[in-house]
């Protein structure tokens, strides 16, 4: 039996994505690129990380992307004072049974909204590590799943804020992606104060995705078809950002495999079974920048991002793409 996708699956697929794309279009005026990336991450069995200023829709695209699918939900409000325990949860005495019982955290949800995650201290972020890369947390030396599907979305405004923390360099790379939302074009933001409610909770989604439906799409999406060549070409890029002398190291093997991944979730987004190099260049610079950081880094954090983009770019422009 063949390990790639076949078409009636893709067909099955499609309509799946695009029921859930039209959906979240209800909510997310305008910007179907992030519409694009956060599907796409999900089908990827990928983390999500949104940095951009406050205000422009970060919270109300996670949450309308959670409320498109049938699972558990749950949004942790990320704060100075929020200690690991409040996310993962904690071993707690009854005086009953006169055992320790583990009560579940905010973390045991399907989808997972940590906002303004670079609000709390680095040691309260660092509780999301094991759980973003293994998919459970452990307790007192006893492990517990989350079960799946499990995404973690999380929001962040730019370092340079006062309160806020950079998230360490391990945690940066347990994401999948990182991208930014931007202001909404005049025409698009101008439907945003006619809707009855603007607070994101208030906003009526209904789910369209099961999470049997996501299961499947996720299993799809590591079947499709990737040609050796394409692959060859995803080793180079990373493989430039490795020798390129304006950053401070290259771009680790998790980074490598969450481009290949994420190329193959974008393939099945745009109803193929098979992966072409623009699958993968328009995935270069939300996959690999926010692991990437300059020999020289500037003052502002915004402009630093730009720049690490910059040089992503002309690697891209510069490596020869397969035909």
């Amino acid at each position: 039996m063949s390990d790639f996708v076949t078409g009636p699956a893709i067909d099955d697929a499609k309509q799946a994505i695009e029921k859930l794309r039209v959906n979240m279009r209800r909510t997310i005026k305008g910007k179907d690129d992030v519409i694009e990336r956060a599907i796409v991450c999900l089908l990827a069995r990928g983390h999500l990380l949104i940095e951009d200023l406050p205000g422009v829709g970060k919270t109300t695209l996670a949450y309308s992307l959670a409320r498109s699918l049938d699972c558990a939900f749950s949004r942790i409000q990320f704060t100075s004072d929020l200690l690991p325990s409040d996310v993962t949860g904690v071993a707690i005495y009854d005086e009953n049974t006169k055992e320790f019982v583990f009560k579940k955290g905010p973390i045991f949800a399907s989808v997972v909204l940590a906002d303004e995650i670079n609000r709390a201290t680095p040691k309260t972020q660092s509780a999301l590590l094991e759980v973003m890369d293994r998919g459970k947390v452990t307790i007192d030396g006893e492990a517990h799943s989350v079960g799946s599907p499990f995404m973690v979305f999380a929001t962040q405004n730019p370092v340079d804020y006062e309160g806020t923390f950079q998230l360490p360099e391990s945690q940066m790379d347990r994401f999948l992606m990182r991208i930014h939302m931007g202001y909404p074009a005049p025409a698009d933001e101008l439907d945003i104060p006619r809707a009855t409610e603007t607070a994101y909770d208030a906003i009526l989604v209904n789910p369209v995705i099961t999470r049997t439906e996501i299961a499947h799409l996720q299993q799809i999406a590591t079947q499709v078809f990737i040609e050796d060549s394409v692959l060859d070409y995803v080793l180079k890029v990373v493989t430039a950002t490795r020798i390129e002398s304006e950053f401070k190291s290259g771009v680790s093997v998790r980074g490598g495999l969450a481009l290949k991944h994420a190329s193959q979730a974008m393939a099945l987004y745009r109803g193929r079974d098979f992966v072409i190099p623009d699958d993968v260049t328009d995935l270069v610079v939300p996959t690999l920048g926010h692991r990437l950081s300059l020999v020289r880094p500037t003052s502002d954090a915004l402009e630093e991002r730009r720049a690490v983009s910059a040089v992503l770019k002309r690697i891209v422009e510069n490596l020869p793409h397969p035909q």
